[in-house]
Protein backbone atom coordinates (compact mmCIF):
# COMPACT_ATOMS: atom_id res chain seq x y z
CA UNK A 1 0.00 0.00 0.00
CA UNK A 2 0.65 3.44 -0.76
CA UNK A 3 1.75 5.92 2.05
CA UNK A 4 3.31 8.26 0.28
CA UNK A 5 1.35 10.25 -1.83
CA UNK A 6 -1.13 11.48 1.67
CA UNK A 7 2.29 12.05 3.35
CA UNK A 8 3.43 14.55 0.92
CA UNK A 9 -0.12 16.24 0.74
CA UNK A 10 0.71 17.09 4.71
CA UNK A 11 4.07 17.93 4.04
CA UNK A 12 3.20 20.37 1.29
CA UNK A 13 0.15 21.46 3.31
CA UNK A 14 2.40 22.25 6.13
CA UNK A 15 4.91 24.29 4.39
CA UNK A 16 1.65 26.32 2.87
CA UNK A 17 0.79 26.88 6.61
CA UNK A 18 3.85 27.74 7.36
CA UNK A 19 4.12 30.46 4.25
CA UNK A 20 0.36 32.04 5.24
CA UNK A 21 1.36 31.94 9.13
CA UNK A 22 4.80 34.26 8.31
CA UNK A 23 2.32 36.53 6.26
CA UNK A 24 -0.25 37.24 9.03
CA UNK A 25 2.61 37.96 11.31
CA UNK A 26 4.08 40.42 9.31
CA UNK A 27 0.63 41.66 8.20
CA UNK A 28 1.92 45.25 10.04
CA UNK A 29 5.68 44.84 8.98
CA UNK A 30 6.43 48.29 7.27
CA UNK A 31 7.52 47.02 3.46
CA UNK A 32 6.70 43.67 3.99
CA UNK A 33 6.02 41.80 0.97
CA UNK A 34 3.92 38.14 1.12
CA UNK A 35 5.18 35.10 -0.63
CA UNK A 36 3.02 32.35 -1.97
CA UNK A 37 4.08 29.02 -2.11
CA UNK A 38 3.98 26.99 -5.06
CA UNK A 39 3.53 23.21 -5.62
CA UNK A 40 4.63 20.88 -8.35
CA UNK A 41 3.56 17.46 -8.81
CA UNK A 42 6.06 14.09 -8.15
CA UNK A 43 5.88 11.09 -10.76
CA UNK A 44 8.16 8.06 -11.19
CA UNK A 45 10.49 8.07 -14.15
CA UNK A 46 12.05 4.38 -15.23
CA UNK A 47 15.29 4.44 -17.14
CA UNK A 48 13.37 4.46 -20.46
CA UNK A 49 11.41 7.85 -19.66
CA UNK A 50 8.20 8.40 -17.84
CA UNK A 51 6.22 5.43 -16.22
CA UNK A 52 2.65 4.81 -18.49
CA UNK A 53 -0.43 4.72 -16.33
CA UNK A 54 1.97 6.03 -13.44
CA UNK A 55 -1.13 6.68 -10.38
CA UNK A 56 2.00 9.39 -9.41
CA UNK A 57 3.88 10.04 -6.56
CA UNK A 58 2.45 13.36 -4.76
CA UNK A 59 2.84 17.05 -4.38
CA UNK A 60 5.65 19.12 -3.16
CA UNK A 61 6.52 22.19 -2.59
CA UNK A 62 8.41 23.96 -6.11
CA UNK A 63 9.13 27.23 -5.03
CA UNK A 64 8.03 29.96 -2.23
CA UNK A 65 7.69 32.99 -4.20
CA UNK A 66 7.46 36.59 -2.87
CA UNK A 67 4.90 39.26 -4.29
CA UNK A 68 6.33 42.54 -4.71
CA UNK A 69 2.88 44.46 -5.34
CA UNK A 70 2.51 47.75 -4.15
CA UNK A 71 1.71 47.99 -0.73
CA UNK A 72 -0.75 50.81 0.71
CA UNK A 73 1.20 54.59 1.69
CA UNK A 74 0.29 55.91 5.41
CA UNK A 75 1.25 59.03 6.04
CA UNK A 76 4.16 59.83 9.95
CA UNK A 77 4.76 62.97 11.54
CA UNK A 78 8.47 61.85 10.68
CA UNK A 79 9.82 63.49 7.33
CA UNK A 80 12.81 60.53 7.69
CA UNK A 81 9.76 58.01 6.87
CA UNK A 82 9.92 57.75 3.19
CA UNK A 83 7.95 55.22 1.12
CA UNK A 84 8.66 54.19 -1.94
CA UNK A 85 5.90 54.62 -4.76
CA UNK A 86 6.34 52.32 -7.86
CA UNK A 87 9.16 49.86 -8.73
CA UNK A 88 12.72 50.19 -6.39
CA UNK A 89 14.18 49.26 -3.19
CA UNK A 90 16.42 51.44 -1.20
CA UNK A 91 20.06 50.69 -1.33
CA UNK A 92 21.55 50.03 1.91
CA UNK A 93 24.98 49.34 2.57
CA UNK A 94 26.87 48.34 6.01
CA UNK A 95 30.62 48.79 5.80
CA UNK A 96 30.32 48.49 2.02
CA UNK A 97 28.21 45.25 1.85
CA UNK A 98 24.87 46.29 0.33
CA UNK A 99 21.62 45.57 0.59
CA UNK A 100 18.28 46.35 -0.67
CA UNK A 101 14.81 46.93 1.48
CA UNK A 102 11.39 48.81 0.70
CA UNK A 103 11.30 49.68 4.16
CA UNK A 104 11.93 53.72 4.57
CA UNK A 105 11.97 54.43 8.41
CA UNK A 106 15.05 55.90 8.94
CA UNK A 107 16.57 58.74 11.36
CA UNK A 108 19.41 60.23 12.08
CA UNK A 109 22.76 58.71 13.99
CA UNK A 110 25.20 60.50 15.75
CA UNK A 111 26.99 61.85 12.53
CA UNK A 112 24.35 62.97 10.85
CA UNK A 113 24.02 59.87 8.60
CA UNK A 114 20.80 58.62 7.74
CA UNK A 115 20.23 54.96 9.14
CA UNK A 116 17.78 52.40 9.43
CA UNK A 117 17.10 50.81 12.72
CA UNK A 118 19.92 48.91 12.22
CA UNK A 119 22.19 51.33 11.37
CA UNK A 120 22.51 50.47 8.14
CA UNK A 121 23.31 53.34 6.02
CA UNK A 122 20.91 54.89 3.39
CA UNK A 123 22.91 55.68 0.09
CA UNK A 124 22.61 57.81 -2.54
CA UNK A 125 24.26 61.20 -4.44
CA UNK A 126 26.00 63.47 -2.31
CA UNK A 127 25.97 67.44 -2.45
CA UNK A 128 29.07 70.03 -2.30
CA UNK A 129 28.79 73.06 -0.76
CA UNK A 130 26.86 74.86 -3.39
CA UNK A 131 24.23 72.33 -3.29
CA UNK A 132 25.23 70.91 -7.10
CA UNK A 133 24.13 66.64 -6.87
CA UNK A 134 27.62 64.78 -8.43
CA UNK A 135 25.49 61.58 -9.43
CA UNK A 136 28.59 59.30 -9.51
CA UNK A 137 28.66 55.98 -7.27
CA UNK A 138 25.99 56.26 -4.46
CA UNK A 139 27.90 57.03 -0.93
CA UNK A 140 26.62 56.61 2.69
CA UNK A 141 24.23 59.97 2.66
CA UNK A 142 24.94 62.90 5.44
CA UNK A 143 22.58 65.49 6.26
CA UNK A 144 25.57 68.33 7.65
CA UNK A 145 24.74 70.46 10.41
CA UNK A 146 27.01 72.88 10.01
CA UNK A 147 26.20 76.42 9.71
CA UNK A 148 25.27 77.52 6.34
CA UNK A 149 27.78 80.48 5.37
CA UNK A 150 26.69 83.86 5.11
CA UNK A 151 26.74 84.99 0.93
CA UNK A 152 26.97 88.80 0.15
CA UNK A 153 24.57 91.10 -2.12
CA UNK A 154 25.31 91.09 -5.94
CA UNK A 155 22.53 91.78 -7.43
CA UNK A 156 19.49 93.60 -6.22
CA UNK A 157 16.04 94.30 -8.23
CA UNK A 158 13.59 96.99 -7.54
CA UNK A 159 10.27 97.04 -9.45
CA UNK A 160 8.74 100.45 -9.02
CA UNK A 161 6.17 103.14 -10.20
CA UNK A 162 7.87 106.52 -10.40
CA UNK A 163 4.11 109.03 -10.48
CA UNK A 164 5.00 111.31 -13.60
CA UNK A 165 1.87 113.72 -12.21
CA UNK A 166 4.76 115.26 -9.96
CA UNK A 167 5.28 119.04 -10.10
CA UNK A 168 9.21 120.17 -10.60
CA UNK A 169 10.12 122.71 -8.18
CA UNK A 170 12.33 125.82 -9.05
CA UNK A 171 14.54 125.84 -8.78
CA UNK A 172 15.32 122.35 -8.00
CA UNK A 173 16.27 121.81 -4.22
CA UNK A 174 19.28 120.33 -3.95
CA UNK A 175 19.34 116.77 -2.46
CA UNK A 176 19.63 116.04 0.88
CA UNK A 177 18.18 112.78 2.62
CA UNK A 178 17.39 114.46 5.87
CA UNK A 179 14.46 116.66 3.98
CA UNK A 180 11.55 114.81 2.45
CA UNK A 181 11.27 118.49 0.44
CA UNK A 182 13.76 117.16 -1.38
CA UNK A 183 12.98 113.86 -3.08
CA UNK A 184 9.80 112.65 -4.19
CA UNK A 185 9.93 108.85 -3.39
CA UNK A 186 12.06 106.43 -1.62
CA UNK A 187 11.76 103.12 -0.45
CA UNK A 188 14.69 100.82 0.55
CA UNK A 189 15.53 97.07 0.83
CA UNK A 190 17.95 95.38 2.62
CA UNK A 191 22.18 94.21 1.70
CA UNK A 192 24.28 91.77 3.08
CA UNK A 193 27.95 92.29 3.38
CA UNK A 194 30.84 88.87 3.23
CA UNK A 195 30.27 88.35 7.13
CA UNK A 196 26.43 88.30 6.98
CA UNK A 197 25.43 91.76 7.96
CA UNK A 198 22.26 93.50 7.03
CA UNK A 199 22.85 96.99 5.46
CA UNK A 200 19.79 98.87 5.13
CA UNK A 201 20.16 100.57 1.01
CA UNK A 202 17.87 103.04 0.79
CA UNK A 203 16.74 104.87 -2.78
CA UNK A 204 15.68 108.45 -3.24
CA UNK A 205 14.36 109.53 -6.10
CA UNK A 206 14.13 113.39 -7.31
CA UNK A 207 12.05 114.55 -10.56
CA UNK A 208 14.44 117.04 -12.54
CA UNK A 209 12.44 117.65 -15.85
CA UNK A 210 9.41 115.76 -17.82
CA UNK A 211 10.31 112.42 -18.07
CA UNK A 212 13.61 112.06 -16.13
CA UNK A 213 14.50 111.88 -12.37
CA UNK A 214 17.93 111.53 -10.22
CA UNK A 215 18.93 109.01 -8.26
CA UNK A 216 20.33 109.26 -5.12
CA UNK A 217 21.25 106.05 -2.15
CA UNK A 218 22.02 105.66 1.38
CA UNK A 219 23.03 102.89 3.71
CA UNK A 220 22.39 102.68 7.05
CA UNK A 221 20.91 106.24 7.63
CA UNK A 222 24.40 107.41 6.87
CA UNK A 223 23.22 111.22 5.81
CA UNK A 224 24.85 113.12 2.86
CA UNK A 225 27.27 116.19 2.85
CA UNK A 226 26.39 118.77 0.34
CA UNK A 227 23.97 116.48 -1.60
CA UNK A 228 26.65 113.31 -1.63
CA UNK A 229 25.71 110.45 -0.27
CA UNK A 230 28.38 109.09 2.44
CA UNK A 231 30.23 105.90 1.14
CA UNK A 232 27.93 105.31 -1.77
CA UNK A 233 28.52 105.74 -5.53
CA UNK A 234 26.03 104.86 -8.51
CA UNK A 235 27.34 104.36 -11.54
CA UNK A 236 30.76 106.06 -10.23
CA UNK A 237 28.81 109.11 -8.90
CA UNK A 238 26.85 110.28 -6.55
CA UNK A 239 23.84 110.19 -8.18
CA UNK A 240 22.39 108.25 -11.52
CA UNK A 241 20.12 110.32 -13.79
CA UNK A 242 16.60 107.78 -14.76
CA UNK A 243 15.06 108.33 -17.99
CA UNK A 244 11.87 107.62 -19.22
CA UNK A 245 9.76 107.65 -22.83
CA UNK A 246 6.83 109.14 -23.49
CA UNK A 247 4.67 105.44 -22.36
CA UNK A 248 6.39 105.75 -19.25
CA UNK A 249 9.14 102.80 -19.87
CA UNK A 250 12.81 103.37 -18.61
CA UNK A 251 14.84 104.57 -21.39
CA UNK A 252 18.61 105.10 -19.25
CA UNK A 253 20.29 103.72 -18.18
CA UNK A 254 20.30 100.54 -20.38
CA UNK A 255 22.01 98.20 -18.24
CA UNK A 256 21.60 97.60 -14.35
CA UNK A 257 23.55 100.03 -12.28
CA UNK A 258 27.06 99.48 -10.75
CA UNK A 259 26.87 100.61 -6.87
CA UNK A 260 29.71 100.80 -4.36
CA UNK A 261 29.04 100.77 -0.64
CA UNK A 262 32.17 101.94 1.25
CA UNK A 263 31.93 99.65 4.26
CA UNK A 264 35.15 101.33 6.01
CA UNK A 265 33.72 104.47 5.48
CA UNK A 266 30.38 103.78 7.05
CA UNK A 267 31.46 101.81 9.93
CA UNK A 268 35.14 100.72 10.17
CA UNK A 269 34.50 97.89 13.18
CA UNK A 270 32.82 95.71 10.71
CA UNK A 271 35.71 94.08 9.43
CA UNK A 272 33.59 92.68 5.78
CA UNK A 273 35.53 93.15 2.31
CA UNK A 274 34.77 96.47 1.42
CA UNK A 275 33.78 98.01 -0.80
CA UNK A 276 30.38 96.16 -1.04
CA UNK A 277 29.75 95.83 -4.89
CA UNK A 278 26.35 94.96 -6.39
CA UNK A 279 24.52 95.48 -9.21
CA UNK A 280 20.92 97.84 -9.03
CA UNK A 281 18.60 96.72 -11.89
CA UNK A 282 15.77 99.14 -12.49
CA UNK A 283 14.50 97.52 -16.03
CA UNK A 284 11.52 97.43 -14.82
CA UNK A 285 11.26 100.80 -13.05
CA UNK A 286 7.80 103.10 -15.15
CA UNK A 287 6.70 105.94 -14.82
CA UNK A 288 3.01 106.25 -15.17
CA UNK A 289 0.61 108.70 -13.92
CA UNK A 290 -0.79 106.96 -10.41
CA UNK A 291 0.93 107.07 -7.14
CA UNK A 292 4.47 106.35 -6.52
CA UNK A 293 4.89 102.81 -5.34
CA UNK A 294 6.91 99.40 -5.32
CA UNK A 295 5.73 96.73 -6.78
CA UNK A 296 8.65 94.08 -5.73
CA UNK A 297 12.25 93.99 -4.24
CA UNK A 298 14.55 91.03 -4.29
CA UNK A 299 18.24 90.34 -3.82
CA UNK A 300 20.78 87.23 -3.48
CA UNK A 301 22.81 88.11 -0.13
CA UNK A 302 21.69 86.38 2.93
CA UNK A 303 22.80 86.37 6.65
CA UNK A 304 24.44 82.77 7.95
CA UNK A 305 21.98 80.03 8.97
CA UNK A 306 21.41 76.94 11.04
CA UNK A 307 20.05 74.11 9.84
CA UNK A 308 16.19 74.28 11.05
CA UNK A 309 14.50 71.03 9.56
CA UNK A 310 14.19 69.16 6.00
CA UNK A 311 12.61 67.83 3.49
CA UNK A 312 12.44 65.31 1.12
CA UNK A 313 11.38 65.25 -2.39
CA UNK A 314 9.74 63.17 -5.14
CA UNK A 315 12.66 62.61 -7.10
CA UNK A 316 14.98 62.38 -4.04
CA UNK A 317 16.30 65.59 -3.21
CA UNK A 318 16.87 65.89 0.12
CA UNK A 319 16.81 70.15 1.26
CA UNK A 320 17.54 71.61 4.28
CA UNK A 321 15.77 74.13 5.57
CA UNK A 322 18.01 76.55 7.34
CA UNK A 323 16.93 79.83 10.14
CA UNK A 324 17.84 82.74 7.50
CA UNK A 325 15.03 81.25 5.32
CA UNK A 326 17.68 79.75 2.67
CA UNK A 327 17.26 76.64 1.74
CA UNK A 328 20.05 73.97 0.42
CA UNK A 329 20.03 70.48 -1.56
CA UNK A 330 21.94 68.43 1.09
CA UNK A 331 21.70 64.86 -1.27
CA UNK A 332 19.59 62.92 -3.30
CA UNK A 333 18.44 59.03 -2.37
CA UNK A 334 19.47 56.67 -4.74
CA UNK A 335 16.62 53.79 -5.65
CA UNK A 336 17.51 50.09 -7.00
CA UNK A 337 15.62 47.86 -9.29
CA UNK A 338 16.44 44.61 -10.98
CA UNK A 339 15.20 42.29 -13.69
CA UNK A 340 13.79 39.56 -11.32
CA UNK A 341 12.76 41.23 -8.13
CA UNK A 342 11.63 37.22 -7.51
CA UNK A 343 15.29 36.20 -7.72
CA UNK A 344 16.63 38.52 -4.63
CA UNK A 345 17.38 36.58 -0.95
CA UNK A 346 15.52 37.71 1.41
CA UNK A 347 17.60 37.73 4.59
CA UNK A 348 15.37 39.02 7.23
CA UNK A 349 15.31 42.69 8.66
CA UNK A 350 13.36 44.11 5.73
CA UNK A 351 16.41 43.10 3.65
CA UNK A 352 17.35 41.13 0.33
CA UNK A 353 20.25 40.24 -1.21
CA UNK A 354 21.08 40.81 -5.10
CA UNK A 355 21.72 36.95 -6.51
CA UNK A 356 22.57 35.61 -10.05
CA UNK A 357 18.98 34.82 -10.74
CA UNK A 358 18.03 38.45 -9.48
CA UNK A 359 20.22 40.15 -12.00
CA UNK A 360 22.69 43.16 -11.56
CA UNK A 361 20.87 46.29 -10.18
CA UNK A 362 20.08 49.50 -12.07
CA UNK A 363 20.69 52.14 -9.63
CA UNK A 364 19.88 55.72 -10.64
CA UNK A 365 17.62 58.57 -9.34
CA UNK A 366 13.86 58.55 -8.12
CA UNK A 367 11.65 58.82 -10.98
CA UNK A 368 14.15 57.94 -14.09
CA UNK A 369 13.71 55.09 -16.41
CA UNK A 370 11.43 52.18 -14.83
CA UNK A 371 12.07 53.78 -10.93
CA UNK A 372 9.13 54.58 -8.77
CA UNK A 373 9.02 57.93 -7.27
CA UNK A 374 9.05 59.07 -3.19
CA UNK A 375 6.65 60.53 -0.69
CA UNK A 376 8.31 61.95 2.18
CA UNK A 377 6.32 61.40 5.99
CA UNK A 378 4.94 57.90 5.04
CA UNK A 379 5.91 54.44 4.80
CA UNK A 380 4.39 51.74 2.94
CA UNK A 381 2.44 49.42 4.36
CA UNK A 382 2.79 45.25 4.23
CA UNK A 383 0.81 44.11 0.76
CA UNK A 384 -0.15 41.06 2.84
CA UNK A 385 -4.37 41.24 2.45
CA UNK A 386 -5.40 39.69 5.65
CA UNK A 387 -8.83 38.30 4.58
CA UNK A 388 -7.08 36.83 1.73
CA UNK A 389 -4.84 34.76 3.85
CA UNK A 390 -7.33 33.87 6.23
CA UNK A 391 -9.39 32.46 3.43
CA UNK A 392 -6.58 30.60 2.26
CA UNK A 393 -5.35 29.31 5.83
CA UNK A 394 -8.94 27.85 5.86
CA UNK A 395 -8.87 25.96 2.58
CA UNK A 396 -5.24 24.75 3.23
CA UNK A 397 -6.32 23.50 6.58
CA UNK A 398 -9.10 21.55 4.99
CA UNK A 399 -6.45 20.12 2.43
CA UNK A 400 -4.34 18.80 5.62
CA UNK A 401 -7.53 17.31 6.81
CA UNK A 402 -7.90 15.58 3.61
CA UNK A 403 -4.53 14.62 2.81
CA UNK A 404 -4.66 12.93 6.77
CA UNK A 405 -7.97 11.03 5.72
CA UNK A 406 -6.23 9.16 2.51
CA UNK A 407 -4.05 8.25 5.07
CA UNK A 408 -6.16 7.04 7.39
CA UNK A 409 -8.05 5.11 4.80
CA UNK A 410 -4.89 3.42 3.30
CA UNK A 411 -4.35 2.11 6.64
CA UNK A 412 -7.84 0.70 6.91
CA UNK A 413 -6.88 -0.91 3.97
CA UNK A 414 -3.92 -2.27 4.85
CA UNK A 415 -5.24 -3.34 8.52
CA UNK A 416 -8.07 -5.40 6.32
CA UNK A 417 -5.29 -6.97 4.38
CA UNK A 418 -3.27 -8.13 7.48
CA UNK A 419 -6.46 -9.30 9.76
CA UNK A 420 -6.86 -11.96 6.28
Amino acid sequence: MGFQQGLSGLNAAAQNLDVIGNNIANSNTVGFKQSNAQFADVYARSLTGAVSESRGLGTRVSAISQQFSQGNISTSSNPLDIAINGNGFFRMSDNGAVSYSRNGQFHLDKDGYIVNSDNLNLTGYPADDSGKIFNTTPANLRISTAQLPPSSTTSFDLEINLDSRVVIPTPLPAFSANDPTTYNGTTSGTVFDSLGNPHVFSMFFQKSAANSWDLYATVDGASDIAGVPIGVTLGGAASQALTFDSNGALTAPATPIAVSIDLATIDPTLGSTSPLDFTLDLSSATQFGTNFGVTSISQDGYSSGTLAGYTVSVEGFITGNYSNAETRTLGQIALANFTNPQGLTPIGDNLWLETAASGQPVVGAPGTGVLGILKSSAVEDSNVDLTAELVKMITTQRTYQANAKTIETQDAVLQTLVNL
